[in-house]
């Protein structure tokens, strides 16, 4: 029963669904004692097992959850290697681009939009250590803005026309997908290369066609994962680490504060 919890959902389990007709069935008749009586039974019976099949619930539960974390680490601790490149790559590319006048836009769906927003609020404000403000946006927060476009025209053209009328020479695209084939990112990164700007992708499952599109100047911090959340939770770390490579660059080496 515990097994059918997790493999079906609550609500389709033998168990709740009996102990719910038990509890609903509030009127006795004697054509249906026999029915009533066996209900009640069976009621008895669910709620005596009840607390035993939700330790072993919460026992299944409590793995499952462990094994996220495992997974989490491992993937992080696989990537290092891969992505410290790219990342420091991506460093570089962001801090030259602030340091002559430059700015970060920033876009993405979904989850990738809240990341673009965590980003984008870091530069400005800050990670960890004070220093001057610098220059980044997340275009992905304007309603009135993506409503008119994705109205007017079409919802791929939300980012890139953004990028067309806020980017210049020398800006910086940060553009993230988890799958690498978003259609509305993808207009964003040639709608910056149209504007001589630079991309810094983020990606997982390979990159998809986001790795045709990007040239040999733009930096690709591709996910070697197919899963979505835990492309998306190395996304968050690795925007972590452009932050603080900024930061490392503009103010010293330091020790973080614990």
């Amino acid at each position: 029963m515990a097994c059918d919890v997790l493999k079906f959902g609550i609500y389709q389990t033998p168990v709740f669904k009996t102990v719910s007709i038990a509890r609903t069935s509030t009127s006795f008749h004697a054509a249906d004692s026999k029915i009533n009586f066996s209900i009640l039974v069976i009621a008895f019976t669910s709620e005596f097992l009840g607390s035993w099949i939700y330790a072993i619930i919460r026992d299944m539960l409590e793995q499952r959850i462990e094994r996220h974390f495992i997974d989490s680490a491992d993937l992080k601790y696989q990537s290092a290697q891969v992505l410290c490149k790219p990342i420091a790559a991506g460093v570089q590319a962001i801090l030259a681009s602030l340091t002559s006048g430059g700015k970060v836009l920033a876009c993405g769906n979904g989850g990738s939009a809240a990341d673009a927003q965590h980003f984008a609020a870091e530069l400005v404000s800050r990670l960890e250590r004070e220093r001057p403000e610098l220059a980044a946006l997340a275009i992905t927060t304007d309603t009135s803005l993506l409503t008119a476009i994705g109205n007017d025209y079409h919802f791929d053209q939300i980012f890139s026309k953004q990028v067309r009328g806020l980017g210049q020479p020398g800006d910086v695209l940060l553009a993230l997908t988890t799958s690498g084939n978003s259609a509305n990112v993808l207009a964003a990164v040639q709608a910056a290369h149209d504007r001589d700007m630079s991309v810094v992708a983020l990606t997982g499952r390979g990159g998809g066609r986001m790795a045709t599109l990007l040239r040999e100047t733009d930096v690709h911090i591709c996910v070697p994962h197919e899963r979505t959340m835990r492309i998306q939770e190395v996304h968050l770390l690795a925007l972590h680490c452009l932050c603080d490579g900024v930061d490392a660059l503009l103010l010293g080496d330091q020790e973080s504060p614990t």
